[in-house]
């Protein structure tokens, strides 16, 4: 039971990716498989080798991008629809929102890459490189050079507009909406807000 507890909880963490993935997909929406979207990421140095066995190496990629990419999916659903397929990723603007995409939560694949057990890890190595990413992304878009000083947990949580008693869902919801309505790749972006928000998340996420 206790050990189901923590699987559930290792599942709802979310991956770093999802970021970046989100900016390629803005600037270049189709034509994207696997392979080359981990090309992209690996140019902006936010992968490295994951396993010195090299079909494990491609099997963690693979899986770390597509688990990404469904929770993407669920992020940005209903303003965009995105296609998770692996040699056919694209980013679809719903302006209908009679449209007739949809997610389907009884995909077997989407069922298979969301959940963190398959990944072929233990919990604490999947935590450790989901905090490697983080810091690596948090560089990537510039926070360190913020003049926020040492950001701790009662600013962040002021940087969320919540109190001490919200809950890691609450936070987590936040965070995705805020991350959404401030990144820069969309018309009302802002790059500092963003980055003043992946700040805050950085201290929250722990």
């Amino acid at each position: 039971m206790e050990q189901g507890h923590h699987i559930a909880n290792l599942n709802e963490m979310e991956n770093p990716l999802l970021w970046p993935i989100f900016e390629v997909l803005k600037k270049h929406p189709s034509g994207w498989k696997v392979h080359t979207l981990a090309t992209e990421l690996r140019e902006r140095q936010l992968l490295s080798c994951f396993d010195s066995n090299t079909e494990k190496d491609l099997f963690k990629l693979n899986f770390l991008i597509m688990n990404a990419l469904f929770q993407l999916q669920e992020t940005l659903y209903p303003d965009y629809f995105v296609r998770v397929e692996a040699m056919n990723i694209a980013l679809l603007s719903i302006r209908n929102k009679q449209s007739s995409f949809m997610i389907d939560t009884n995909s077997p694949l989407r069922e298979y890459y969301t959940q963190w057990s398959n990944y072929e890890a233990e919990q604490g190595e999947i935590r450790r490189l989901l905090d490697e990413f983080w810091t690596r992304y948090r560089d990537f878009v510039g926070s360190e050079k913020l003049k926020v000083g040492n950001v701790t947990r009662s600013k962040a949580l002021r940087v969320f507009e919540l109190d001490d008693r919200a809950s890691d869902l609450d936070i987590r919801r936040r965070w995705r909406k805020l991350a959404l309505k401030w990144h820069p790749d969309r018309q009302s972006g802002n790059s500092e807000h963003f980055r003043l928000v992946c700040e805050a998340w950085h201290v929250l996420r722990s």
